[in-house]
């Protein structure tokens, strides 16, 4: 199975371009700064994931969109940090313009897939980024959209994503381009994944399996509760047990059948996917992947090192949500006990 080159051992700067506490300049210029990127160097890593939302780098002016330069600017920096500490970087366009995972950011995400003007939007965005970042193929990808949620428009956000790489091809067609599925990016999404390949292309996914236990106790699960304990490991039957209690979309690929044989959870979990990545000779990538800050330590040091393991076995690149905050914070004080084994397992 080919491999993403350069992107295989990454962690993400969520909650500084995007989904931030503030969006004003003392966020964006203190929340990430150039010491962040060299010590993420120092960890071995190989590059970093940056979500940013349409809103640090659009403005409104007199009834336009307008390119907010000062806003465009923190992208500029992190690229310049990167390649003065040998990192490649992944810019993630985490919100679009009508668009994002989260049904809180927008009043109708689903009108991003009928409305021909939020979809030109979402195309000219990415033809302003391949004019201005395509000259750094050799150490920027660009991912188009994060998180689809709807599975209804799984044909609909393929035609979409097809466009999107026909129009950034015509300006940057050295650079790489990393697609998603639907229902959250989940990794059993994949297979539905139906757009133009060449070698510049990485189909991507999410895995926060299972998600009783990385997102035990999160407020934003529905149906979880602030006392909702969860152990890892534990068999088949006790994580779909867990997962019953809530929404199975949210659950994902703990209910696939291809786990009732047994073997190791992350390497069923990823058969599919992996096994449509070489049918398309197309790498894969995991964009995030991690467990709440509210779990056990041991336990997630436990669930860290078996998913690399499947990472390791099939080559594919990923991503730890997150560096700092999030909830799934690497640098925050719960990690602190297991932070350098943790290092050591990306």
């Amino acid at each position: 199975m080919r491999k993403f080159e350069g992107y295989q051992k990454g962690i993400n700067f969520g909650g500084w371009l995007s989904q931030c506490v503030s969006y004003d300049e003392e966020h964006f210029d203190g929340f990430i700064t150039e010491k962040d990127v060299e010590r993420i160097a120092s960890f071995g890593l190989d590059h970093v994931r940056v979500p940013v939302d349409y809103d640090v780098f659009m403005k409104e002016q007199a009834g336009q969109d307008v390119v907010n330069e000062k806003g465009m600017s923190h992208i500029d920096e992190c690229i310049g940090w990167c390649k003065a500490h040998g990192l490649n970087m992944i810019l993630d366009l985490h919100k679009a313009k009508g668009y994002m995972f989260d049904s809180q950011a927008v009043s109708n995400a689903d009108a991003f897939f009928v409305d021909p003007m939020l979809q030109e939007s979402f195309y000219e965005t990415w033809e302003m980024f391949a004019e201005k970042y395509g000259r750094y193929s050799d150490m920027l990808a660009f991912e188009l959209l994060n998180e689809v949620v709807n599975p209804d428009y799984e044909s609909k956000w393929n035609e979409i994503a097809t466009t999107a790489i026909e129009r950034i091809r015509r300006i940057a067609p050295d650079s790489y381009i990393i697609v998603g599925g639907v229902n959250y990016n989940n990794v059993i999404s994949v297979p539905g994944i139906n757009v133009p390949t060449d070698d510049r292309i990485v189909f991507n996914f999410h895995c926060y399996e299972p998600l009783c236990f990385t997102h035990q106790k999160a407020y934003w699960v529905e149906g979880m509760t602030d006392d909702f304990d969860m152990s890892y490991p534990e068999s088949i039957e006790v994580i779909r047990r867990k997962s019953e209690e809530f929404s199975e979309n949210h659950m994902g690929a703990v209910f696939d059948k291809c786990l009732d044989n047994g073997g190791p959870l992350f390497e069923k979990i990823f058969e599919r996917a992996v096994n449509c990545s070489r049918e398309k000779n197309v790498p894969l990538y995991c964009g995030e992947y991690g467990v709440i800050d509210r779990a056990p330590v041991a336990d997630t040091l436990r669930w860290l090192t078996e998913i690399h393991e499947s990472f390791e076995k099939f080559g594919i690149g990923r991503a730890l949500w997150n560096y700092k905050n999030k909830d799934f914070g690497l640098m925050d004080d719960h990690y602190a006990p297991i932070r350098d084994e943790m290092i050591k397992v990306l």
